[in-house]
C-alpha cells in the first residue's frame, strides 16, 4: 500500500514553516529517481530562533518529572507503532531499504523510546558520607541543557531519535538536523511525540545548509551539548568547534569492521550469515561488517560461498515483494563505489559484481574485492555501501594485525567454535563493539560507541543517558 509522503517543514517551538514559506531543495526517491517533495532550507534567523525556543522551553522541562517524561515517551513509542507500516513506506521511498529493514528500524525505534523513558526513572544522584560531624554530601543529577543533535541518513528514524530519547528523558530540550536526504521519517516522529504530550518547543527540527546550521548552532550560547553521527572527517570538526566553545560532544563517526573467520567454523552457515550482514541496508551501515579475513585453509570455501549467495541476493525497488536490497540512498554512494571497483581492478585485485546496475535509481551490484593489494583504497577508506574484501591470513596474530590496522575501531566480529580462540580474539581485538558468532552487536539496551577515530561517548544502554546529565556536589554544613 502507498501512502502520501509528508508535508516537510521547519520545527521552531510552536510555529511550522513549510515549502512555500523558505527557499527549497528536492528530495529525491533513490530507486526511481523522482522529486518525490521540496524541502525548507532554515535561514540564519531560524537557526537562532531554534536555539532560543529549546532555551525557553528547557526552562519548564527541566523541571517536569521523570514519570511525566516517562509517560511521554512511552506514548510516542505506541503511535510509533500504530504508524509502522506508513513510517515504514515513507523510510524506504526517501532511504531505499527493503520495507522489512524500515519495519525492523521503526520497532527498534520504538523500544529506544521506552528503554530511555524507563532510564529516566533509574538515574539516581547519591550521598557521600561526611568526613565532619552533622555534615552532608550529596551528588545531585540535572540535565545538562538544550542539545544540538546532528543525524545522517542511512537509517532515518532511530538515528535521530537515539539522541533525542535520551536528551528528552534527561530533561533536555534538542534543536534536531536531521538529513536533507530523509526528513519524511522525522516528520512522522514528530508528531508523534506532539500527540503524546511533548511540549512545543522541547524538540526543535531544522532542515538547510549541514555546516551552516552546524556553525550556528554549537556557537549559540543557549547550547550546552553537542551529539554527532556522520564521517570522521566532519565529526572531528564539529567536535573541535564544540571544545573552543565548551560544549560537551558524543561523536559516532563510523568504522570499516573486520571480520576474523576462524578455520573450526562450518564455512557454508558463516558465508550466509556473512551475506545477510553486509548486504543489509546496501552496505550503510556503520558498523557494518567491510573486511573479512579468513583462515587460508577455508578461503577458497569461504570465498566461492560468499560470492554465491551475494550473487543471489534480489536487488530493487524496496516497497516491491521480494526485494533483499535496495538502491543506494543517494548517487554520491554510487560513484563512491565505482571508485573503489576501478582502483582494485588497476591493482590487480579480484572483482565479483562490481557494476551499477540500470540506468535509473542508485542500484549497485553486491560486490566482492578479493585478493586484493593492501594499498587499496577501499581497504584505508571505509566503503559504505554493498561492497566486501576478502582476504587469507595465516596465523591469529596476522588475523589481528590485519583487523587492527585502522585508524578507526567502532565494530569488529570473531567466528571461531573455540571459546579458547574467542578470548584471545576478544582480548587482542581494538573495536568499541565485539560481536563473536554474530553480527548483531546494537540494541537500545546496550553501549553503543568506538574507541580510536570512531569517535567518543556512547549512545544506547545506561551509559546513553550520561552524556546529559550534569553532576552537582552538594556540602551541607550542619
Amino acid at each position: 500500500m502507498a501512502y502520501n509522503y509528508p508535508e516537510l517543514c521547519l520545527v521552531i517551538g510552536e510555529t511550522r514553516i513549510t515549502a512555500e514559506q523558505r527557499q527549497t531543495r528536492p528530495v529525491i526517491d533513490p530507486a526511481t529517481g523522482q522529486v518525490i517533495a521540496e524541502l525548507p532550507i532554515a535561514t540564519e534567523a531560524d537557526i537562532r530562533a531554534a536555539a532560543e525556543a529549546a532555551a525557553l522551553a528547557y526552562q519548564d522541562w527541566r523541571r517536569t518529572s521523570s514519570h511525566q517524561r516517562q509517560a511521554i515517551l512511552r506514548a510516542a513509542a505506541a503511535k510509533l507503532r500504530e504508524r509502522r507500516e506508513e513510517l515504514a513506506w515513507t523510510i524506504t521511498t526517501e532511504q531505499g531499504k527493503p520495507l522489512a529493514e524500515a519495519r525492523g528500524e521503526i520497532d527498534a525505534s520504538a523500544e529506544t523510546l521506552e528503554w530511555f523513558a524507563d532510564e529516566a526513572r533509574r538515574a539516581y544522584g547519591r550521598i557521600i558520607p561526611s568526613r565532619f560531624p552533622g555534615h552532608r554530601q550529596l551528588v545531585e543529577i540535572e540535565p545538562v541543557g538544550p542539545v544540538a543533535a546532528f543525524a545522517p541518513w542511512n537509517f532515518p528514524l532511530i538515528n535521530g531519535l537515539r539522541k533525542v530519547a535520551p536528551a528528552l528523558a534527561a530533561g533536555c530540550t534538542v534543536v534536531l538536523k536531521p538529513a536533507e536526504e530523509t526528513p519524511g521519517a522525522t516528520m512522522i516522529a514528530v508528531e508523534c511525540l506532539r500527540e503524546a504530550g511533548l511540549p512545543a518547543g522541547v524538540l526543535n527540527v531544522l532542515y538547510g545548509e549541514p555546516a551552516q546550521i552546524s556553525d550556528a548552532l554549537i556557537k549559540a550560547p543557549e547550547i550546552r551539548k553537542v551529539s554527532f553521527t556522520g564521517s570522521v572527517s566532519v565529526g572531528q570538526s564539529l567536535a573541535a568547534l564544540a571544545g573552543r566553545h565548551g560544549k560537551r560532544a558524543t561523536m559516532e563517526l563510523g568504522g570499516h569492521a573486520p571480520v576474523i573467520i576462524l578455520d573450526d567454523v562450518d564455512v557454508d552457515q558463516v558465508a550466509t550469515l556473512a551475506a545477510a550482514g553486509k548486504f543489509r541496508n546496501a552496505g550503510q551501515v556503520c558498523n557494518g561488517a567491510t573486511r573479512f579475513y579468513v583462515q587460508r585453509g577455508i578461503y577458497d570455501r569461504f570465498l566461492a560461498g560468499f560470492a554465491e549467495r551475494a550473487g543471489r541476493v534480489v536487488v530493487g525497488d524496496g516497497r516491491v515483494d521480494g526485494t533483499q536490497m535496495g538502491p543506494l540512498a543517494n548517487d554520491r554512494r554510487v560513484t563512491a563505489m565505482e571508485g573503489f571497483v576501478a582502483d582494485a581492478r588497476k591493482r590487480g585485485g579480484g572483482v565479483i559484481g562490481g557494476e551499477r546496475i540500470g540506468n535509473v535509481g542508485n542500484f549497485f551490484q553486491p560486490t566482492i574485492l578479493h585478493d586484493l593489494d593492501p594499498a587499496a583504497e577501499a581497504y584505508h577508506v571505509e566503503p559504505f555501501g554493498p561492497l566486501a574484501l576478502v582476504a587469507p591470513f595465516d596465523s591469529e596474530e596476522e588475523a589481528l594485525a590485519r583487523a587492527n590496522d585502522s585508524n578507526v575501531g567502532l565494530s569488529s566480529f570473531v567466528f571461531t567454535e573455540s571459546a579458547r580462540r574467542q578470548r584471545r580474539m576478544i582480548d587482542g581485538i581494538q573495536a568499541g563493539l565485539v560481536g563473536v558468532n554474530t553480527f548483531q552487536v546494537a540494541f537500545p539496551e546496550t553501549p553503543f560507541g568506538g574507541i580510536k577515530e570512531s569517535g567518543f561517548g556512547h549512545e544506547g544502554g545506561a551509559e546513553g543517558l550520561e552524556p546529559y546529565l550534569a553532576k552537582k556536589f552538594v556540602h551541607i554544613a550542619g
